[in-house]
């Protein structure tokens, strides 16, 4: 979907301050101040909360597996979960952001079904990927094996940056993210 150059300026500024705090971190006021603009320009390219936050996790979900790429045009499982695990690390380092979804998850039982939904999305197709990129050259392993082995990931991933961010200690997350055992 093509959006005016101004709902995207919107949309990085409600991704980043719920990436810093939840769905709870950002308001509209908040955003248009941040934009520069009236309360009511921000109400016009999302008319609700629910759509802004539905648009926010939808388009990092597009964006962040848009970076992975296609698992089957890499050289090997190996190079495509380290790429995987490589945007874990340029989120929790580079970025000083934690995943959106990873803290979108953990509120969704407070989230609006439409927001919540879209969170659900980012998991699940992040499995999608890491199944097709595990199965590579892996056709005897069973389906369900390959399911547990990339929800292992998401989960070691996910809490890794919650633990690194919480001791504000970055080597936490290189320390348990060598423990990922992958082809």
């Amino acid at each position: 979907m093509k959006r005016s150059e101004k709902a995207d300026e919107i949309l990085d500024i409600a991704e980043e301050m719920a990436r810093q705090g939840g769905y709870n971190n950002f308001s509209f006021r908040e955003i248009a101040k941040a934009v520069g603009v009236k309360s009511s320009s921000v109400h016009y390219h999302f008319p609700t909360k629910d759509e802004l936050g539905a648009a926010v996790v939808q388009r990092y979900t597009d964006r962040f597996l848009d970076a992975l790429g296609d698992p089957n045009d890499l050289d090997n499982p190996k190079v495509a979960i380290e790429r995987y695990i490589d945007l874990y690390r340029k989120a929790l380092i580079e970025d000083e952001l934690m995943c959106l979804c990873g803290i979108m998850g953990a509120e969704i039982e407070a989230l609006p079904p439409s927001v919540g939904e879209e969170a659900k999305k980012f998991f699940e197709r992040n499995v999608t990927w890491l199944i097709a990129a595990l199965s590579y050259n892996e056709a005897s392993t069973p389906a369900e094996d390959l399911k547990s082995r990339s929800l292992h990931i998401i989960a070691t991933l996910e809490g890794a940056m919650i633990v690194a961010r919480s001791l504000e200690d970055h080597k936490i997350f290189e320390s348990v993210v060598s423990q990922i055992q992958y082809p």
